[in-house]
């Protein structure tokens, strides 16, 4: 099945979306981080707490966590749940570039590791990790189905996966504030921090257009995932799903 962000894709209709989005994170990585907290008021960071206590009672001593970026969730989750080992992968080496200089900083390198991976192509083995996780990069997939069965495929039988994305509200007046600041606001700050207007005009297009709630549980279940429960946080602007394999 084809999901609408999947056909969203940040500068042009002829190249593969994969391939786009390397290049549009390589290319803000430098200001990613800035950006992120700037446009969400540092609420990410409430969420991205909120899934990492989500992981807490089950003890995840091998974690998977898909679409990196610049390993803000990684270094929360090594901080948090005292893993072993901790593997970030990505496809943008500039946005890993990054994360792998905070975690040297923060003296987790001993923890946590990060290599470029193809999130609908892994190059791991079946049943290696007892959790998987995902924050605010699954919207960005070309295929979600078929990453969604990638992060099954990796995860041990009885592991945990816990997702946080970015969604749009659909309460009044929520829906239409968020409305202007997406389409006004976020691409207005994204092209003066990121000098890349399409990147920040492409992000909010993909939130509104990716699957939600119930709609997403359902997905989740088909690739694999069983006891599939979702929470919205902040009128709806986040949303985090937790499931077993």
């Amino acid at each position: 099945m084809t999901y609408k962000q999947e056909e969203i894709r940040p500068y042009n209709d002829t190249e593969s979306k994969g391939a786009q989005v390397e290049r549009m994170f390589d290319g803000i990585a430098h200001s990613y981080d800035l950006l992120n907290h700037t446009l969400s008021l540092g609420i990410d960071k409430q969420w991205r707490k909120a899934a990492i206590d989500s992981l807490r009672p089950y003890h995840p001593q091998n974690i998977l966590d898909v679409a990196t970026g610049t390993g803000d969730f990684a270094i929360l989750a090594a901080k948090e749940l005292c893993p072993k080992e901790l593997l970030g992968v990505d496809l943008s080496e500039g946005m890993m570039n990054v994360a792998r200089t905070k975690v040297k900083a923060a003296q987790l390198d001993h923890i946590i590791h990060f290599q470029k991976e193809d999130c609908l192509n892994l190059s791991l083995p079946d049943d290696t990790f007892d959790a998987v996780m995902v924050a605010y990069g699954i919207r960005n997939f070309e295929n979600l189905d078929k990453g969604l069965r990638e992060m099954c495929r990796v995860m041990r039988k009885g592991g945990r996966l816990v997702i946080i994305e970015l969604t749009s509200p659909v309460q009044f007046p929520m829906k239409q504030l968020f409305w202007l600041y997406s389409h006004v606001l976020m691409p207005v700050l994204g092209k003066i921090i990121s000098r890349d207007s399409k990147a920040y005009t492409y992000l909010p297009a993909t939130m509104e257009a990716f699957p939600q709630g119930e709609v997403m549980q359902g997905i989740l279940q088909q690739a694999g995932f069983s006891d599939v429960k979702f929470k919205r946080f902040t009128f709806g602007l986040s949303t985090m799903y937790c499931a077993t394999k």
